[in-house]
């Protein structure tokens, strides 16, 4: 029997363009007559703009012109898209100019631009332009930037606070606290980090002056919103006045959803200079004008009974945004973190506050994850410290707090706002992790390692995260803050030869989209995979959608797609029946063709009917020619995944180098329409995540340098670190949409990181450690073991 396209491991329909070299990403394209502009960027962390002086850069030959901040005055302030409860909280909002005037909030912003015939003069013009600064003190912690006497970035934002968020019954945790029988509290860091993917970013312009429009290409994950932005709320001209196009995108995991000032710098230049404009950012600019991730700093308080039950979880965590906020920065660590630290189990009470705060440091956005890691790091570094106190197995205090399969739909004690856990059942992935990783038998393994002066650990995260992001009423204005809606779109033509086409508003840039959407048609149409073709990324050919990340390309986008596909097979079925003579009500149309019921052997094919369709010969009355559907869906709720992952570690207690021996991941994604690709989503999560608990950090000194600031002071992972990954997988499909899919994008990264610290701290145990911030260095880690045995 041939497998259903639904749920098979096929290869990738990208791959091959982009192993033989003939995928096009931004840097490709090389318009004719193009300029090439090059960004001074500030040195300074902090400092007033006393004189910019650019004549030896416009004396350079080769040079075409140089702009400051002064000479864009006309254009507003980028738009901040998603404040933290908008309309219901104050939020003390300061975006990013297309050049910086005046004033500098942190190292790396752009205060001047060179534009020339060719990028290395561009270059070599900013070392021309002199500059005057006032140099102003720093502040670089989030939680130091709130204190008193604390240097000030905005007038706007007295003691550099954002917003002052919270959800939660702050009086029900405080009683419950004061009730339960322990109570453990804990400083907890979530470092910064800097999202590195390998394509840095990049805009190209043109502008028509006969049509006034633009033509736009950049590396963005959402080129819908990108234009909704620069047309409405920086250059106040109708949408159909821009065209984007999103090449080929090299990686973004966040980092290329938001409206950065370069996209809008060089769009406004070619109108100026009246020819296309290319910008592209070095790695070095990509360290510090790049949005960067988390960045947390929290106090928890978990109380719980004597048997292991937890019945409170309080949380105050400062939030650093940066020295100037960027697109949807507000949202991160308030919705997507706040809302979620209920993770999979049943805690009666919770409550937290977050401050947002201003710092001279980058911005901060989503970072793949986007609040979800935060969250659970949280959450499953709360249960570790709970079964350390009580001397419990950490497995047994998740099963005893665990949400159970008929408590869903759950409402996790309000904090989702009116949104519910749509399914689980995290017991089953719980023990098939186990299981995996032979839990069972570690303890004896760890007692002999023990004995012999070795330090073997074993740390669990059972997650849950939110996909989707949706309703557009619970994400949007009246809800969470975010200033659009959340539906996406799809697009169905069924050609005569009875090839199909399919236009998307979600943005493939790694997830497989061109694959995955190809083998939902072809399981819906019976037609084969190869002989769909998925279009995206292009205003101009695609309906409106807004874009790729927090999982909700399949989720979302991929149901736009199925509802657009059953309208398209009922018009498919209604044409069988008319060419059939059949009633309308008698056929059905299954595995590709449309036949009576019980008579299969007399159909016609999808193919026939395509032809049909389009000829338009023979159509039942009313019917309109062509097998053509747009669709857009708004989901109910969100979808949320779910799992347990195991490491097993050794720490050196000669050098404090961790070892990951073993890595088990049991996720629950909902229905799978690819488990290859899946499973390549959850390794690369698993390794950014890993990344996070060992090796990356963004680091600046008290000055607002970023001293992490290239790849010989930041440690990306390289193959060697790792073990291969052991994965398994559970299924529950949501009912939220049709298809049962959930998401799987980020499902890694949310659980690897307390895993693998939860395991370090495990092995620590017998030194009395009970806690380190990460990254666990071979340093910290042998510093904390000789203060330990001191």
């Amino acid at each position: 029997m041939t497998q259903r396209p639904f749920g098979a491991s096929i290869k990738r329909k990208e791959d091959p363009r982009l192993i033989t070299g003939e995928a096009k990403y931004l840097e490709d394209l090389q318009p004719a007559g193009a300029a090439h502009a090059a960004i001074l960027r500030s040195p300074y962390a902090h400092a007033n703009i006393k004189n910019i002086n650019t004549a030896k850069a416009k004396a350079l030959p080769g040079v075409v012109a140089v702009f400051t901040g002064e000479d864009f005055k006309e254009l507003p302030a980028l738009p901040c898209a998603w404040q933290a409860d908008a309309g219901r909280i104050p939020n003390h909002i300061n975006t990013p100019h297309v050049l910086e005037a005046g004033q500098v909030t942190f190292t790396g912003a752009g205060i001047a631009v060179v534009v020339a015939e060719d990028r290395y003069t561009a270059e070599d013009a900013l070392n021309l332009i002199e500059v005057e600064y006032e140099p102003l003190p720093a502040v670089v912690d989030a939680k130091q930037a709130a204190q008193e006497g604390a240097p000030q970035l905005h007038a706007n934002a007295p003691g550099n606070v954002i917003f002052d968020w919270q959800c939660g019954d702050k009086e029900g945790a405080d009683g419950a606290l004061a009730g339960a029988d322990v109570v453990v509290r804990q400083a907890l860091v979530n470092q910064r980090l800097i999202p590195n993917s390998m394509e840095t970013r990049g805009c190209i312009a043109m502008y028509s002056p006969m049509q006034e429009e633009y033509t736009v290409w950049m590396t963005s994950q959402a080129p819908h919103v990108m234009r909704l932005l620069m047309t409405a709320f920086v250059f106040g001209i109708p949408e159909t006045k821009m065209r984007v196009i999103s090449p080929q995108i090299g990686g973004g995991f966040g980092s290329k959803i938001f409206l950065y000032p370069e996209y809008c710098l060089v769009t406004a230049l070619a109108k100026r200079l009246g020819r296309p404009i290319k910008w592209m950012e070095t790695r070095r600019e990509n360290y510090v004008a790049t949005t960067h991730g988390r960045d947390h700093v929290t106090d928890i308080e978990v109380g719980a009974k004597k048997d292991g039950t937890i019945t409170a979880l309080k949380v105050k965590t400062y939030a650093n945004l940066g020295g100037l906020i960027s697109t949807i920065a507000p949202g991160i660590p308030t919705t997507l973190y706040g809302r979620l630290l209920s993770g999979a189990y049943k805690i009666p009470h919770i409550y937290c506050n977050v401050v947002g705060t201003y710092t001279n440091t980058g911005m901060v956005d989503a970072y793949r994850g986007a609040g979800r890691p935060e969250a659970t790091y949280v959450v499953e570094r709360a249960v570790d410290l709970v079964a350390a106190e009580l001397g419990m197995d950490p497995a047994e205090v998740r099963r005893k707090n665990f949400i159970q399969p008929a408590d869903f739909p759950y409402d996790p004690v309000g904090i989702l706002a009116g949104l519910k856990y749509d399914s689980g059942n995290y017991e089953q992935a719980l023990d098939k992790a186990l299981q995996m990783a032979g839990y069972g038998d570690f303890k004896a393994q760890q007692a002999a390692a023990r004995a012999e002066g070795r330090y073997l650990g074993a740390g669990l995260s059972s997650y849950i995260e939110i996909c989707g992001v949706a309703p557009s009423a619970w994400i949007g204005l009246p809800g969470q803050g975010w200033g659009a809606g959340l539906w996406e779109s799809a697009n169905v033509r069924v050609h005569l030869t009875g090839k199909v086409v399919v236009t998307t508003g979600s943005q493939s840039h790694g997830q497989g989209l061109e694959t995955t959407f190809a083998q939902i048609v072809a399981d819906e149409l019976g037609v084969a995979v190869d002989d769909v073709l998925i279009q995206h990324s292009d205003t101009l050919g695609t309906p409106f959608g807004y874009g790729t990340y927090g999982s909700r390309s399949t989720a979302v986008g991929g149901i736009a797609l199925y509802n657009s596909l059953q309208r398209v097979k009922d018009k498919a079925r209604r044409l069988g029946a008319h060419l059939l003579e059949a009633a309308p009500e008698d056929v059905v149309f299954e595995g590709g063709k449309a036949f009576v019921k019980g008579s299969p052997d007399k159909a016609k094919t999808i193919g026939e009917l395509a032809a049909a369709a389009a000829l338009a010969y023979s159509l039942p009355h009313g019917m309109e020619p062509f097998l053509d559907d747009t669709a857009y869906y708004d989901p109910p709720n969100c979808t949320y995944p779910f799992g347990t992952h195991v490491a097993i570690v050794e720490v050196s207690a000669d050098t404090g180098q961790v070892q990951l021996r073993r890595y088990i991941a049991v996720d629950d994604v909902g229905r799978m329409i690819n488990p290859l690709i899946v499973e390549g989503q959850i390794h690369g999560g698993i390794t950014q995540g890993v990344a996070q608990a060992l090796w990356e950090g963004a680091v600046y000194d008290e000055n607002g340098q970023l001293v992490s600031g290239s790849l010989m002071d930041y440690t990306v992972p390289k193959a060697s670190y790792l073990p291969s990954f052991e994965l398994g997988h559970t299924e529950t499909p949501t009912p939220v949409n049709p298809l049962g899919v959930k998401g799987a994008g980020e499902t890694g990264t949310i659980a690897s990181t307390p895993t693998v610290v939860n395991a370090v701290m495990n092995a620590l145990a017998p030194l009395g450690i009970r806690h380190l911030d990460m990254p666990l260095t071979p340093e910290r880690v042998w510093r904390a073991m000789q203060a330990a045995q001191a």
